[in-house]
């Protein structure tokens, strides 16, 4: 079934049902940013593939909301769909809410996954259809009654983090919670997203692809919590663990009925923004609610001590393995038959060497030329090429294990490059140190320092169309929100919390020309403190990721001589860190490529 056959069967039940607008995101049922197979519906339906994408079909047309990362891609991927691309945040382009409130005819009905759907985005589609004299329907998956052989939902064991990762008792994690709770006036906090829920109960799953997530509900109470989960999941190791902890294991599904049973003599604290509209709409009205931000997402956020120790014990991991395939891929390239797809198969087989790795931490993207001017670009069978000795070749890739996941980018010279790809190599490798050598107050945010890197672009009138950085979280989403580095605010991503000691954010300035070339270079950096003085609390950045930087395409003469010792430092202490670790060829060879320029 083709795209066009699956929108055109969409809109017949759409008919049928009176529905004259249907809404599908990207979204499983936790407001996660990943989703297991089982939920990508919006992907089903329009072959768009990236991870973040709305549409949005009424009953003669439709369209597909994209962000930035993503406007190259799913113009290639909507080629002879009949979808109409909707570039985020471009001139002229209206936000789904106003394309809503032009296209809705009056007395029409909005119709959408309620499950699949936040609070706020469902309620702002109520309000809209209210005002036209209309109605939501949030009770139909119209997408599950035209797709045959959908995955179903994922039955993976689920397994226990040990103290020595985790760094915190389950009982610590929810004194910590229930403190907020009673500093607030609730009886009953119910989470339901997926990385809060592991963090706090010291578990992990295998439902997400790429992230070791649980698919579950929680309902906190003041003398036990309830999990809602698929209870086939839990060996006896894990239910002993939930005993001690007062943790009830109940069905998945359950949590939409629970719901329904609380009183208004109790008060249920949720953050509106990670529950589905549908979850939410089940509560009684009369119940009364705090709606709050979750507690748990800053706790989590702002690693411990074990926590932290372990992260810098898994970065020498993944970059021992990184380092070894840079040295393969600078010896190997030209003497042997190099694919986008071997490459990558490649590095997730030297990851596959270090102890305890557990799996990619995302979907790898292996970008050679021209393909790594897509953000996000995925190699496929389709799309696989062969890589030359010329030209820039992009990895992004990461690693899940015991001690913490990793997020890192590099892209290298497989020979001879433009003078405009050495320029651009060049500025984005000053960007990215830019901000890793970074000195600033107690009290800054991500949005302050976004800048540091963005200079050297703005300078020469450039710029990349996405952030500079995002938190990452310990065996959780890679993506881990609020941190992040941004220069303005974007829509659904407006928290910019301080930043404190020991949060971990990436630095991963980029540029993309289309048709060229891609170049992104990326390390984790951990915030830890600088000096105290008469001005305040000063911090700084620990880098966390030790692999060398491709001096075969920078342009020393480009660059200043702060910039150069940055460079020359961060080189040594990459030295320093993985070179006891590989063979003399591999060190003869490491020791070339960390040379002072």
């Amino acid at each position: 079934m083709t795209v066009r056959e699956r929108i055109q069967k969409l809109q017949a039940l759409m008919k049928k049902q009176g529905i004259q607008i249907y809404v599908v995101p990207t979204a499983d049922y936790h407001e996660s940013e990943y989703v297991g197979e089982h939920f990508k519906a919006r992907k089903f339906l329009t072959g768009f593939t990236g991870s973040a994408g709305t549409a949005v079909v009424l009953q003669d047309r439709a369209f597909l909301w994209t962000d930035g990362r993503y406007f190259i891609q799913a113009a290639q991927e909507l080629k002879g769909s009949g979808i109409i691309q909707q570039k985020i945040g471009e001139p002229g382009v209206p936000t789904i809410e106003e394309f809503l409130k032009q296209e809705l005819p009056d007395q029409g009905v909005i119709g959408f996954d309620g499950r699949t759907v936040g609070v706020a985005k469902g309620q702002e589609y109520a309000k809209i259809a209210e005002g036209k004299g209309g109605s939501v329907r949030y009770d139909l998956d119209l997408v599950e009654a035209i797709w045959e052989n959908r995955p179903p939902l994922s039955e993976k064991p689920a397994f226990l983090l040990d103290i020595r990762y985790a760094g915190e008792t389950v009982e610590k994690k929810l004194e910590r919670v229930r403190k907020d709770m009673e500093e607030k006036g609730a009886d009953v906090f119910v989470v339901t997203s997926l990385d809060d829920i592991g963090w706090l109960l010291n578990i992990r799953g295998n439902d997400v692809e790429y992230f070791p997530l649980l698919l579950s509900y929680a309902v906190i109470q003041k003398h036990g919590v309830e999990l809602y989960a698929d209870e086939r999941k839990f060996s006896e190791e894990l239910r002993t663990h939930f005993r001690k902890n007062h943790v009830t294991l109940c069905p998945y599904e359950a949590v939409y009925e629970r719901v329904k049973t609380f009183t208004k003599e109790q008060t249920v604290m949720l953050d509106p923004e990670q529950m589905n509209y549908a979850l939410f709409s089940n509560i009684p009205v009369d119940v009364p609610k705090v709606r709050t931000e979750n507690p748990i997402v800053l706790m989590k956020c702002v690693k411990n001590a074990v926590e932290a120790e372990n992260i810098r014990n898994a970065h020498i991991k993944d970059g021992i393995a990184h380092t070894k395939f840079m040295y393969w891929l600078k010896t190997n390239i030209g003497k042997e038959t190099i694919t986008e797809l071997s490459a990558s198969a490649k590095l997730e087989e030297l990851r596959g060497m270090q102890e305890h790795f557990l799996g990619p931490s995302f979907g790898p993207i292996c970008a050679y030329k021209e393909h790594a001017a897509c953000a996000h670009y995925s190699s496929t069978p389709e799309t696989n090429v062969e890589l030359k000795t010329e030209g820039l070749f992009l990895t992004d890739t990461g690693g899940h294990y015991y001690e913490g996941s990793t997020d890192i980018t590099r892209t290298v010279a497989l020979g001879e490059i433009t003078e405009e790809e050495r320029k651009h190599f060049t500025t984005v490798v000053c960007s990215m140190l830019h901000l890793a050598y970074a000195r600033f107050l107690q009290g800054c945010t991500g949005m302050t320092l976004d800048y540091a890197a963005r200079e050297p672009f703005w300078r020469q009138g450039l710029n990349y169309n996405h952030g500079t950085g995002h938190g990452v979280g310990y065996l959780g989403n890679i993506h881990e929100p609020p941190v992040n580095f941004h220069w303005k605010k974007v829509p659904g991503k407006s928290k910019y919390p301080a930043l404190e000691v020991n949060m971990v954010i990436t630095d991963e300035p980029g540029i993309y020309i289309e048709g060229s070339h891609g170049i992104r270079i990326e390390n984790e950096l951990m915030v830890s403190e600088g000096e105290k003085n008469e001005y305040g609390q000063f911090l700084q950045f620990e880098i966390l990721t030790f692999v060398p930087i491709d001096l075969d395409a920078i342009d020393p003469e480009q660059m200043t001589e702060q910039e150069k010792g940055f460079l020359n430092d961060y080189h040594q202490k990459v030295y320093e860190k993985i070179g006891p670790h590989l063979t003399e060829e591999e060190r003869s060879w490491l020791k070339n490529y960390t040379r002072e320029i």
